[in-house]
């Protein structure tokens, strides 16, 4: 099951820890919802979201200070001896001594950041839903061109990487090569990026392996990406029909989500960087709203229905 360490999240959400005598090694992040506790403070733990990172905003730091001493005491060793991962105080909201010292000794670790609450919890969850999202590994090759990600896919050594070579030679950007790491972040989102060992790196037969941001610069390469279209690379097949209106989408599924999958077949001659550009380009303009395989089809049943009604016309 994906994690994430809590020190992890700490020096991402750039937090000031209040408890640095305490050891966060083993302490790890495993939901990627976030709790505000509010019925929790009056003593209802029933259904208490237990393993999310728990935020004390200006709402509930008010209600804190409102506790009587024994209140505070009651609540808060039982919220600390929950599997609760840490705690966070926003807006520069200092807990009292009185919780420090429980949280000193039972262990548990405190933050403050000076963000205000929601937007810091928005962050939050939009950042841990991409860590702690359900990840895949597939053979291929991620670019952004125009924005689109495309995802090249295909035999070994059909080309997708010296494709991808011509895309960022043409000014697109390099996401992944070889192997493309896959998290669904939601029903509709799927986004790719790299291992952590080959980030920014290309495989050429023949070459050997080439440093794309050194060689090409930063605005060669990007972190992650979503991945909105897949072109598949195949040997060409005379004896096979290829689709040559693209009426009808095809798709791939990855992780229950459906992408576009467009079957390009590959023979000398064949220009297959652009080729994936205009592919990316026709794509984004069928997301503006334009859709020219239609339009022809369009234009077809239009001009079969003039050439008709000119012939009724003459008949008569």
């Amino acid at each position: 099951m994906a994690y994430v360490k809590i020190a992890e999240v700490a020096e991402k959400m750039n937090l000031l820890n209040l408890t640095p005598e305490i050891d966060v090694s083993r302490r790890k992040v495993r939901q990627s919802e976030v709790n505000r506790p509010a019925l929790e403070l009056t003593g209802y733990f029933d259904h208490f979201a237990a393993g999310r990172i728990q935020l004390i905003g200006l709402v509930e730091h008010s209600y804190i200070d409102q506790m009587s001493e024994e209140d505070k005491r009651k609540i808060f060793t039982k919220l600390f001896s929950l599997d609760v991962p840490m705690v966070i105080f926003t807006r520069d909201l200092q807990p009292d001594a009185l919780i420090l010292e429980l949280a000193h000794s039972m262990g548990m670790p405190m933050y403050l950041t000076s963000q205000a609450t929601s937007p810091f919890m928005a962050e939050m969850l939009r950042w841990l839903n991409v860590k702690l999202a359900p990840c895949i590994s597939v053979h291929g090759v991620l670019v952004d061109v125009y924005g689109i990600g495309l995802l090249l896919t295909g035999d070994s050594g059909i080309g997708k990487s010296e494709a991808a070579l011509e895309l960022i030679k043409r000014g697109h950007r390099l996401v992944s090569d070889d192997v493309v790491e896959i998290r669904r972040v939601s029903e509709v989102t799927l986004i790719g990026s790299a291992p952590e060992i080959t980030k920014h790196f290309i495989e050429l037969r023949g070459i050997g392996i080439i440093d794309v941001k050194t060689l090409y610069g930063v605005c060669s390469v990007r972190e992650s990406q979503s991945i909105d279209l897949e072109i598949h690379l195949e040997e060409w097949d005379k004896n096979r029909e290829y689709d040559r209106l693209g009426l009808e989408d095809s798709f791939s599924e990855y992780l229950g989500n459906k992408v576009i999958c467009h079957r390009v077949p590959v023979r000398p001659g064949r220009n297959v960087a652009i080729i994936c550009e205009s592919a990316a380009a026709n794509h984004r303009q069928k997301l503006m709203g334009y859709n020219a395989a239609q339009e022809l089809y369009q234009r077809f049943q239009k001009n079969l229905m003039r050439s008709r009604e000119e012939r009724e016309d003459e008949e008569d």
